[in-house]
Order: C-alpha cells, then structure tokens, then sequence
C-alpha cells in the first residue's frame, strides 16, 4: 500500500512538473549560439532530432543563470530503466533474492533493448558491416601467387578492399557513439529516430576516435609485448632466462587487467557524461572500482568482467568455427610431419589459393549484428552501477 502511495504521488509530481515546464520559455546554447526562447514542446522536438542533449548550456528565459537542458523539467527527467526497479524490488523482498546475482537482469533488459530498438540496431552495424563485407569479397580479385606479375585488377581490388577497412575505422567512433546514445534513449523509454543518432553520434567523433586510439593502442601494445614474451620463454636456453621471461609474462598479465578495470566505461563517459578524454577515463576508474561495500556479485567490476568474457568467448566461438577443420588438420600434420619447412609452405600455399569462405562471412556478419548487445549491456550495467553509487 505505501508502495502504491508512493508510486502515485511519483505521478503526481510528474504531471505538476510537465505543466509547469509547458509554460516556461527557455534558451539553448549550442556549439557557442544561443537558440531560443522555445518552449518544453518545441525543446523535445530538438531532442528527438538530436539537436539537444542533456549536457548543452541552458536557462530560462526570466532567469540570467545558465544551467544544463538535463534540468529542464519534463526534458530529460527519466525513470530508471526497469532493470534498476528490479533490482530494488528483489533487494527489498527478502534475503534469498537478496543473494540472486543481478547480472541476469541486466542481460534481459539488454535483450529487451535490443529487440526494441532491432531496427535502428541493424543500421548502425551497417556501419560496420558493409566495409567488411565489401573487403572481403574484394579479396577474391587480388591474385597475390609467387611469380604472377601483379595487374591492374589486382592493384584496384587492392586499394579499394583498403579504403574499405579505413572506412570502418574512420565510422567506428560514430557506431560507439550511436550505440551509448542509442540504447539509453531505449532504456529509459525514450524513442529517437535513426538520424537523430547519427546526428548526435558524429557530434563525439573527436573526443571518441582518440580515446579509440588511446584504449585500442595499449592494448594491441600489451597484447604484442605479452606475445613477444611468450616467444622469448618458448626459444630460451637456460631455466634462470624462462623464470624471468615468466616473470615478466605474469607483470604484462596484471597491466593488461589493471588497464582493462581502468577503461571499462570510457564509452560511458565520454558519450552520455560528455567528458573529456582525461574526465572519461578518471571517472571510468573510480566507477569500476566503486561499490566495494556491495556483494561482488553486484560490484561494477565484476559484473562488467563476466559481460566481456560471456561476449568474447562467444565471438571466439564464431571465429573458431569455420577454421576448426583447417587448424585440426595442421595440428594433425605438426603431430605427424619430419619437416617443418614442407608444412609452412603447404600452408603458405593453401592461403594464397583460398578464396572467399562465405560460412565465416555469414559468421562474421552475424557476429556484428549481435555485437550490438555488448554496448547494451555496458550502457545498462553504467546506469545501474552510477544508482547504485548514488543510493
């Protein structure tokens, strides 16, 4: 009953506030101008096409103090996506809900987001899919034998299967961005148009590219040390060099970790806080550290750890599944073969006369159309995570 009370008078407050903001005209400042007086009407017709966001200079047009559109009421006021009430109704229900992990929350409502959104979802991997996919049937034209004089065909298939994979990286900020902007507007039961995302989405490209080449850089970086590392333990001679390279290997594996919980909600930050590089990634560390008073089950960085790992070895799986036949036969002949040398160059020469593998390309696209789901899930676990803190 008091529940019920409270739920009513929640509506109450929400119906006054939207009334009272009807009558209010306001000033935007976007990008230096100023844009207004406009009403809370005319203000949500801005938000839809993606002309307005939360973190963009706002006041009032009787009052000279300048705030943000987030405060303007019945603009961006929100409800908790249902995932948070959820939870809050399972914690306050009784001790064995109390230790039900909510990790499968969060992935139902990322599932809930996804389907709602499917549409506006399958676009932005558009963004992605379309480069790859054009690479790779390019492939096919590009004759690469030893001894074959190299054509024109070849040289054009060439450069255009490149200009294909630079495409994909130069609109990969824009996905990472659409995707934050995308699935909180879902989550908190807001509707945008597809051109609205992308119109707020290339707005971050700056700020979101050079985080790309931060994050992505030291981790290819980490990944190529701790590479070297282990060809350096697999060729050394003596036990004192091995326990060292080891050493080493166990220091590049806690790096790689101690970065990994630094930068787990960069896209977070920097997209829907509007922060800058060095602001994204202090406030991504202090969130992913946060919540050491809660279960570790409800921690950020535990749960954000199992959503990465349930998505990579999912995308693992698919890219170990048209080649499992190739690598068993390898392994196969390592087992079996006295020469070394004949192996490479049957190898060799299987990779340059195989053409388009159209079962990993349908694994591939099928991939990028649910890779959407792991940006969900961040943007779901980020809202819950920064209640959490906040409650």
């Amino acid at each position: 009953m008091v529940a019920l009370f409270e739920q009513i008078s929640l509506l109450i407050l929400l119906i006054l506030s939207n009334y009272q903001a009807m009558a209010e005209q306001w000033i935007i400042r976007v990008q230096g101008k100023e844009y207004g007086p406009a009403d809370v009407a005319t203000l949500r017709k801005w938000k839809a096409d993606g002309r307005v966001i939360p973190t963009n200079p706002a006041r009032r047009t009787d009052n000279g103090i300048w705030g943000t559109a987030a405060d303007i009421p019945g603009l961006f006021q929100i409800e908790p996506p249902p995932v948070q009430i959820e939870m809050r109704d399972q914690a306050l229900s009784d001790e064995e809900t109390q230790s039900k992990p909510p990790t499968g929350n969060v992935l139902v409502e990322t599932f809930r987001i996804y389907f709602r959104g499917f549409r506006q979802f399958f676009c932005l991997s558009l963004l992605s899919i379309v480069p790859v996919v054009c690479a790779e049937l390019t492939s096919q034209f590009i004759d690469t034998a030893p001894g074959v004089n190299v054509d024109l065909r070849t040289l054009v298939a060439g450069a255009f299967g490149f200009c294909m994979i630079v495409l994909r990286l130069v609109l990969w900020p824009v996905y990472i961005a659409g995707i934050q902007i995308l699935s909180v507007e879902l989550a908190t039961g807001q509707r945008i148009g597809f051109l609205g995302v992308l119109n707020g989405a290339v707005k971050y490209w700056p700020r979101v590219a050079g985080l790309c080449i931060f994050v992505y850089g030291i981790f290819f970086l980490l990944l190529l040390f701790g590479f070297g590392l282990l060809l350096m333990a697999a060729t050394s001679n003596t036990v004192l060099a091995a326990v060292i390279v080891l050493g080493l290997l166990a220091l590049q594996v806690w790096l790689f970790a101690r970065f990994f919980i630094n930068v787990l909600f960069w896209q977070q930050f920097a997209v829907l806080e509007n922060a800058n590089a060095a602001e994204a990634l202090r406030q991504s560390r202090k969130l992913a550290r946060s919540g050491r008073d809660l279960p570790f089950y409800r921690r950020p960085l535990w749960r954000g750890a199992l959503i990465a790992s349930l998505w990579f070895a999912f995308a693992f799986a698919l890219a170990l599944i048209p080649q499992w036949q190739m690598l068993r036969d390898y392994f196969l002949e390592v087992v079996r073969t006295q020469d070394p040398q004949a192996l490479y160059e049957k190898m060799t020469a299987a990779m340059q006369t195989h053409g388009v593998d159209y079962h990993a390309l349908a694994l591939n696209v099928v991939q990028r159309l649910l890779q959407p789901l792991l940006g969900i899930a961040f943007v779901v676990l980020y809202l819950d995570s920064t209640a959490d803190r906040e409650s």
